[in-house]
């Protein structure tokens, strides 16, 4: 499980339903952009960072930030604000990288905080609604948790898409 460094404690969910219905359940890492949760499987997170100095190179997509060393890897960063089309926002103390694994290698994800990992019910989450048209491929879902709502994201299918610059 990847070391969450942030503000947030780190705690669990189990729903009543998952448990009598024996449905699968997945652990998500609960991360925001903006004042919105988003969630990512933590099985496609290897580890979270403080923000740090990022190195910009020519000709990168416009919601890419640069390339970073990882204890001597290059590893190029996003911004997943931009990438996902969302309204950029100053950076704070709470901001992290999240380093995930994708098919092509790793790739660090500028979020602005990242708050905990929860163990959600299949039962839990529900496609986006029908009516609603969405645009960016790997967006799964949303997990109802509690009262609030945690969009879920698919990393490896959001970094893999192309987008135009």
């Amino acid at each position: 499980m990847p070391e969450a460094h942030n503000k947030g404690p780190v705690t669990a969910l189990h729903t009543r339903s998952a448990r009598a219905s024996g449905e699968g359940e997945r652990q998500i890492v609960v991360f925001t952009l903006g004042s919105e949760s988003f969630g990512a499987d933590i099985v496609t997170i290897r580890e979270i960072i403080i923000m740090q100095a990022v190195t910009a190179l020519p000709g990168m997509p416009a919601f890419a930030e640069g390339v970073i060393n990882l204890r001597g890897q290059v590893v190029p960063v996003i911004d997943l604000k931009r990438r996902l089309g969302l309204r950029e926002g100053a950076r704070g103390s709470d901001t992290r990288i999240m380093v995930a694994e994708t098919d092509s290698g790793l790739v660090g994800c500028v979020v602005d905080s990242v708050n905990e990992v929860l163990t959600v019910s299949a039962a839990a989450i529900e496609p986006p609604p029908e009516g609603v048209s969405v645009q960016v491929e790997g967006v799964e879902g949303v997990a109802k948790v509690g009262e609030r709502l945690v969009i879920l994201v698919n990393l490896p299918a959001i970094l893999r898409t192309q987008h135009p610059t």
